[in-house]
């Protein structure tokens, strides 16, 4: 192991109270160094503090304490940590990006489930929530949050009926109804000029190119291409 460089001081405004040494051991071959920061203190500002010591890139440094990497904010709000004397924080430069089509970003964090910029605040509480507290895995986030508020409501609409229908015998008649409102609903609008798929809804039962029936298997099988 090697030596334990001088210690860096860090005051900040000119103060000194409040004040813890951790040691910070950076991924290389760079050797352990002291430094002494404010307890407790944003992430975003001890990396800022790390990077401008020892002339690392702030927007590729990686804190790690206690195996935990630490993130700048959550859920748009700084993030603060509380330090004490002797701990110590592992420091990782992660390389850049390649060139685009030259190689692909192995950064597990972006491949990660993450909602959109303009996700509303409380949709991202929520989804802090279940990644984080209850360790939802991306798959099932990624199914909760593709669905807007208006059909998470008539999901919880259909579940708190379903036992009104079974209690007057009516659950079969009650699940077949919903699923024709569910095909009712996702039909969509025809432009006019548009062909149906089903030859009935079209002008002179007219059929889509390709539409395989009774007729084009027996003209299939005459032609011999079976």
């Amino acid at each position: 192991m090697g030596e334990i460089e001088e210690e860096i001081d860090s005051p900040i405004n000119g103060k000194e109270e409040n004040l813890v040494e951790i040691t910070l051991k950076t991924i290389g071959p760079a050797r352990p160094s002291r430094l002494r920061v404010p307890s407790p203190i944003k992430v975003l500002d001890l990396r800022r503090l790390i990077s401008g010591k020892n002339h690392l890139p702030v927007d590729n440094l990686k804190l790690i304490l206690q195996g935990k990497v630490l993130h700048d904010n959550e859920d748009d709000d700084d993030v603060y940590i509380r330090l004490n004397d002797g701990d110590s924080l592992i420091v990782a430069v992660k390389p850049k990006s390649p060139a685009a089509g030259f190689g692909v970003d192995d950064d597990e964090e972006d491949l990660r489930f993450q909602l959109p910029q303009s996700t509303s605040r409380w949709k991202k509480k929520l989804y802090s929530v279940l990644r984080n507290k209850l360790k939802l895995p991306d798959i099932l986030l990624m199914a909760i949050f593709s669905f807007s508020l208006k059909v998470w409501a008539l999901i919880v609409l259909w579940f708190m009926l379903a036992p009104i229908a079974h209690k007057w015998d009516l659950g079969p008649l009650y699940i077949l109804g919903t699923g024709f409102c569910i095909i009712f609903l996702n039909l969509g609008k025809r432009q006019p000029g548009d062909d149906s798929a089903y030859s009935i809804f079209n002008e002179g039962f007219r059929e889509l190119p390709g539409t395989l029936n009774a007729d084009r298997l027996d003209r299939d099988i005459r032609a011999g291409q079976f």
